[in-house]
């Protein structure tokens, strides 16, 4: 839990400070251009640590950090020495960074938003934790708390400080306990994961944020390489420890360049910081009006033919999940990963803006092309996407922001591999977690809606169907293999099962029907985007204003009323038991 790699800070030319070689490529840089490009190699794109100074002004309004301090604990709790004596190295580590710890925290604005900031300084001691970077971090955490305001920190460190022992352990517990009262309060927490993020502090409050944005190229772990390859003799990947690598595996939610990162959480801010029920006069920032829901009930609704709504509701070129969040949607920042084990292609997700209103966002997500399809395997979710779409809806939940999910797969994967993982599992925990969600959900079936892998996105408050899309137990060849002996039976089975968004609403599984321009969909992605984003409005604004126990037993009487059962109590029925009657229960 300590510091594994050597530092990587650019060294000077022989005899000129103005010329400095690149740690990573070797390549000699002038030291002006060098710090107009932020300290990124213009060659090999190699991004060069930054102070926790730097950082600020990096990421900061200028002229808005105002410096947060701590009163002093006690400098040297073992009276530690090895070498050297710990506080002589105090002394020297202060002198070296110009800091008196390695945590700069207080409150600043980012993109006009104010948040309190804290950056971590490599340059001390490694940035590693001991307790007074846990009693700044816990500080800066708790007065966001108090104030009400988003909390950012930027990660820099090796790991906890040997030198304060078994103090320095508890620090880990102590920051943790603290974002996690920052994530009871509804705030919104970001760290920035840079080079390098190691031990203690990586094993605590560098990966509990609700939203965790690497640096390209950071190197970020819990024992670093050295360490690994020691201790077990393991061949490690090239990109090991990565930021790309954490993306890859689903522990980060974005990879950013170090000149997108400001950008990047200038528009979080914005999206987290905006009122769920807008106030008047937000709508007047639309470019457009927006029309009247397009919605139907069950009788106005073209009544067609099962299987023919099934072709239309496969058809490649339809609207996916990301052409609405790019058409519906004013703004939409993607969020990545299950923090546990991959990014699943097949689900898509974040945080969006609708109307001025914040949402989160999920979605299958099938692509267009042949090559895009066989990407996000065909639409078809592993466990990792559900456990993904299960982060997002807590996300929501602590956040505040309504859910919408967008759905559109032949089914969950039925592969070997995500049997292992536990689909079933993923699946049913998505439905259960989103039948209790704390927030409104608001569900839209726009195309293909298969068995349980879509229900998992489907158990809501409100379920809009377009006029071509359809819900169903099983595929229609599924259902014709089994029960007809034949898959080419399947549109009889189609027209057997009633699939289509009529049967849907007169049954009260849908709410509504969207009605889709003419030639469907796909025919103008543009008018269907319109009509979905006018029934999502409209239902948005209905929900937003309940409260919560109302909302949690309006859709629990929903689900509980389909099918026909009008939520009556169960009555205990008298069983005979041969001559011994007594009430059973």
């Amino acid at each position: 839990m300590t510091a594994t790699t050597p530092a990587r800070r650019p060294t000077a030319a022989a005899g000129s400070a103005d010329w400095v070689s690149c740690p990573s490529c070797g390549w000699l840089l002038y030291r002006k251009r060098l710090e107009r490009n932020l300290s990124v190699c213009p060659e090999c794109d190699h991004h060069l640590r930054l102070g926790a100074r730097d950082r600020i002004r990096l990421l900061a309004d200028p002229g808005t950090f105002d410096e947060q301090t701590c009163p002093p604990g006690p400098p040297d709790p073992l009276s530690f020495s090895d070498l050297r004596d710990y506080h002589d190295r105090l002394i020297e580590a202060a002198a070296r960074s110009g800091e008196s710890e390695a945590v700069v925290a207080g409150t600043a604005r980012i993109g006009g938003t104010e948040v309190v900031l804290a950056a971590m300084d490599f340059g001390f001691l490694g940035g590693s934790m001991g307790i007074e970077v846990g009693r700044r971090v816990s500080a800066a955490a708790d007065l966001a708390v108090e104030r009400r305001l988003p909390l950012v920190v930027v990660c820099a460190s090796g790991g906890a400080r040997m030198q304060e022992g078994v103090f320095s352990l508890f620090q880990m517990a102590r920051v943790s306990q603290a974002f996690a009262q920052l994530r009871e309060s509804g705030l919104l927490s970001v760290c920035v994961l840079t080079d390098p993020t190691y031990g203690g502090v990586s094993a605590s409050f560098a990966t509990l944020a609700a939203v965790l944005v690497g640096e390209r190229g950071a190197h970020v772990g819990f024992a670093g390489p050295r360490v690994v390859q020691e201790t077990i003799r393991a061949e490690l990947p090239s990109d090991f420890q990565t930021s790309e690598f954490l993306l890859a595996h689903g522990l980060v939610d974005r990879v950013e360049s170090r000149a997108e990162l400001r950008p990047l959480l200038a528009r979080l801010l914005d999206l987290h910081g905006r009122p769920v029920i807008p106030r008047s006069g937000t709508a007047a920032a639309r470019t457009e009006v927006v029309p009247e829901p397009v919605t139907a009930d069950a009788g106005a609704v073209r009544d067609a033919d099962a299987w023919d709504v099934v072709q239309r509701a496969r058809v490649a070129g339809r609207p996916t999940t990301l052409d609405y969040l790019h058409t519906a949607f004013d703004d939409f920042v993607e969020l990545h990963g299950d923090r546990a084990f991959a990014d699943d292609p097949a689900i898509v997700g974040g945080v969006a803006s609708l109307d001025g209103r914040p949402v989160v966002v999920i979605g299958h997500e099938k692509g267009h092309s042949v090559r895009e399809r066989v990407a996000r395997n065909f639409g078809m979710p592993h466990p990792e996407g559900y456990r993904k779409a299960m982060r997002l809806m807590a996300h929501a939940e602590a956040s505040g922001l309504p859910v919408v999910t967008l759905v559109d797969t032949p089914g969950a994967h039925p592969g070997p591999a995500a049997e292992e993982r536990g689909q079933s599992h993923a699946i049913a925990e998505t439905i259960m977690r989103s039948s209790r969600l704390r927030v409104p959900v608001v569900s839209v079936l726009t195309g293909e809606g298969g068995s349980g892998g879509a229900l998992a996105l489907c158990t809501s408050d409100r379920l809009l169907v377009l006029e071509n899309a359809y819900l169903s137990v099983i595929s229609p060849e599924g259902c014709a293999a089994i029960l007809w002996r034949t898959a080419s039976a399947a549109p009889t089975a189609a027209r057997a099962m009633r699939l289509g968004a009529p049967h849907l609403c007169a049954s009260g599984i849908a709410t509504s029907v969207v009605t889709e321009p003419p030639g469907g969909a796909h025919a103008d992605p543009l008018d269907a985007a319109r009509r979905v984003r006018a029934a999502l409005v409209a239902d948005l604004d209905e929900l937003c204003r309940l409260d919560v126990a109302t909302l949690l037993a309006l859709r629990t009487r929903r689900l509980s009323r389909i099918g026909g059962d009008e939520a009556r109590p169960l009555r205990v029925v008298p069983v005979s038991t041969g001559g011994d009657d007594r009430a059973a229960g």
